[in-house]
């Protein structure tokens, strides 16, 4: 899988947004933003499409990738680049539902989940806690950069290192050998998220 460039993830969640969701993505789109996770886990799957729809189509202006959280069935139908899957949810399912051109991503919290995923075959996942994460507080106990290092080395796809990850460690996850890093409430809750973005990009030395 050839992640999207610059390979920063933002996962959304329109209830903690300060702004409205739509409004947010662009301004993060114009900033540099090219790789969006609709996360909206609370919306029927009707008003979610009408969502991935309208994300789409914005992102499809910034030469920005969508992939939808949970639901391959809604990845496919409106035209986003992929889904990704919670634990427990069959890859080969995904897979059958969004074809051989669409990713297929998987959310792993230790070296067991990411190797299973991967011979599975996801195309990628994310792998958290890094750090104690902004939206879960009392998500469990962070992995660290150790942790990191040992599953980046142990699989054969990239590894998305997520929670709690800020401008100030992002580099770090880098040379632990995280493919990209992913960001949630380091984005939604921000009072200027175009100039944290660029201190995300910039921290990560991608501009």
């Amino acid at each position: 899988m050839r992640l999207p460039q610059p390979p920063l993830l933002v996962i959304t969640d329109r209830r903690r947004a300060r702004r409205p969701l739509l409004e947010l993505l662009e301004e993060l789109f114009a900033a540099g933003v090219r790789w969006v996770m609709v996360r909206e886990k609370d919306l029927p799957e009707t008003e979610l499409a009408a969502l991935v729809e309208e994300v789409v189509r914005r992102a499809r202006a910034w030469g920005a990738a969508v992939v939808v959280n949970g639901h391959a069935g809604v990845a496919a139908a409106c035209g986003a680049d992929g889904v990704h899957l919670p634990q427990g949810f069959s890859v080969a399912e995904a897979r059958r539902l969004v074809g051989p051109d669409r990713w297929v991503g998987v959310s792993a919290h230790n070296l067991e989940e990411a190797q299973r995923a991967a011979a599975a075959g996801a195309d990628y996942i994310t792998l958290s806690p890094i750090f104690t994460p902004v939206s879960k507080p009392d998500y469990g106990p962070p992995l660290g950069l150790e942790a990191l290092r040992q599953v980046a080395r142990a699989v054969p796809i990239p590894v998305i290192a997520l929670g709690g990850i800020t401008p100030a460690n992002a580099r770090s996850c880098l040379e632990a050998g995280a493919a990209g890093i992913a960001v949630l409430g380091g984005l939604m809750e921000a009072t200027d998220p175009g100039a944290v973005v660029v201190a995300y990009l910039q921290a990560c030395r991608l501009t």
